[in-house]
């Protein structure tokens, strides 16, 4: 398909097969992803910022200890029809707000954990010759404000440039064995023209401190370069090496979003995510904010 001819982005694909081993025990029985940010499980935010980027096809890729993620994007209809007759409709419309009457979500096994490439091939029937986004649930991202979410900002970059784009970061040099690491030519503030991108190489042979965070938007072109490719870093299937590939034929981006991201696939990033999207609820932000002036923080 001509890049030319590329339709909007519509549909995503969300891996979250991982075991979450870094949680446990509170991942034991249950799936990472569901872990709640404040009032809402990490999978949702990642959702809800697919949504308002125009994103109605959603695509899980999950393990077989997932089922909490399916329930929980489901209808219940108990618990509707408790809240109905109970007279409590703000509850009931935050309960039905979950999961909007135009959105899809579809759910494909991934039998083994073979590495993030994998993880994406595993969607590959279901986007077909479409542009995709991929989203990571544990980065939790923030827009610099509501309606402005990073994924919005790379669909925007994505009908101008119709060409693969990826999120990315600086990272202090300590870090870059933690990220794939982009390098390239700028082509304005916040775009670069990828040239190279390395999966988490050490600091002394990293192209640059530009690591990429966890969305992507990707030209179905990148599913024939993960399918043969050798295994890479971890002997797993890497998502970057199929990029890396992707290169050699297609234009690659990588952008520069604004806002913020939680790493919340570690403790201390989840934890921090809790704090400030606590303090910034419209309901709970106050009382909390009082709560920790009281400890003399």
């Amino acid at each position: 398909m001509a890049s030319s001819t590329f339709p909007p982005i519509t549909k995503a694909i969300f891996p979250v097969a991982g075991l979450g081993t870094r949680f446990l025990p509170a991942t034991k029985a249950q799936p990472k992803e569901m872990l709640p940010v404040v009032d809402k499980p990490l999978i949702q935010y990642a959702v809800e910022e697919a949504y308002e980027a125009g994103v109605r096809e959603m695509i899980f890729v999950t393990g077989r200890h997932k089922r909490p993620i399916e329930d929980h994007f489901d209808m219940t209809f108990e618990l509707e029809v408790a809240l109905e007759q109970a007279g409590k409709q703000e509850l009931l419309d935050v309960v039905r707000s979950v999961k909007p009457d135009d959105m899809e979500c579809i759910y494909v096994r991934q039998a083994q954990a073979l590495g993030l490439g994998h993880a994406v091939l595993c969607g590959q029937r279901l986007v077909g010759n479409d542009p995709f986004a991929v989203l990571l649930a544990d980065d939790l991202m923030v827009g610099p404000q509501p309606g402005r979410g990073i994924l919005k900002q790379m669909v925007e970059h994505f009908a101008e440039w119709r060409a693969s784009i990826l999120a990315v970061q600086e990272v202090p040099a300590e870090h870059t064995r933690r990220y794939g690491i982009v390098a390239g030519n700028q082509v304005n503030d916040c775009l670069m023209d990828v040239n190279r991108i390395v999966e988490k190489p050490a600091p002394e042979v990293a192209p640059s401190r530009l690591g990429v965070a966890g969305r992507y938007i990707l030209t179905p072109g990148v599913f024939h370069e993960i399918a043969n490719q050798p295994r890479g870093v971890g002997g797993e299937i890497q998502l970057t090496d199929g990029i890396a590939g992707l290169l050699r034929r297609e234009k690659v981006f990588a952008y520069r979003y604004e806002g913020k991201r939680y790493d919340c696939g570690s403790k201390e990033g989840f934890l921090q995510a809790n704090v400030e999207l606590a303090l910034a609820h419209p309901q709970l932000g106050p009382g909390f904010r009082e709560f920790l002036q009281g400890l003399g923080l």
